[in-house]
């Protein structure tokens, strides 16, 4: 029984990984589309999403078989129903990858508007976030989770400069109302990406500890 779970989890760990690979790709993908507004590639980050819904999928049930079938306790199902929340998280970032490169085409079709300096900031640091907490799955590090956690804050002070700035813009250009409004989305889309890392990283915390960190603050 027991070398069959263990093959069992590294089996999920490593569809789980594969997920997380997916929604990398498409987060820095849709980030680079946004930029270079290459519709092109903001397309490419849509069909890719069918594929992480389908893992997901596939994920979700293999936890569930690990349940029903082994009934593991202590660590390994710790890392199950850890597993479950982060393959979740993951699949909500893939959505806010391809929701922000929707955002693309409409962008490209209107008037050429400049983006606020910390967007490009911003992703950047949301794309380390998602990297960070994938290694910290990876590698079962605590540690390096709670640094993810750290660096939320950021992300959402860059969020509100954005904010600001996008209500100056509609004061300033009423006409660039729309644009202004889909770059708007577009950081919002992104904190909730860094919202998603970080709640992948407590979830490691909490498979590695067995502590529950999620809404402390300061821990």
């Amino acid at each position: 029984m027991g070398r069959h779970i263990e093959r069992q989890i590294e089996s999920l760990k490593e569809k789980i990984l594969r997920v997380g690979t997916l929604v990398e790709e498409a987060i820095s993908k849709s980030i680079t589309a946004v930029i270079n507004r290459d519709t092109a590639l903001a397309q490419r980050v849509q069909a890719s999403d069918e594929q992480i819904d389908r893992m997901e999928v596939e994920v979700e049930e293999e936890c569930l078989k690990i349940l029903a079938l082994y009934q593991p306790v202590a660590a390994d199902l710790r890392f199950v129903v850890a597993a479950l929340k982060i393959n979740n998280d993951l699949e909500r970032m893939g959505d806010l990858a391809k929701n922000i490169a929707k955002r693309v085409s409409q962008l490209a079709g209107g008037e050429p508007i400049e983006l606020p300096p910390e967007i490009r900031m911003m992703a950047m640091q949301a794309e380390e976030m998602v990297r960070q907490c994938l290694d910290a799955v990876v590698t079962a590090d605590p540690i390096l989770a709670r640094r993810v956690r750290e660096q939320d804050d950021a992300v959402d002070e860059a969020r509100q400069k954005i904010r600001r700035r996008i209500l100056k813009g509609i004061q300033e250009r009423p006409e660039n109302l729309e644009n202004l409004l889909r770059i708007n989305s577009i950081s919002k889309h992104i904190e909730r990406i860094a919202d998603m890392a970080t709640n992948v990283a407590e979830d490691v915390i909490y498979m590695v500890e067995g502590d529950i960190v999620r809404h402390r603050l300061g821990d």
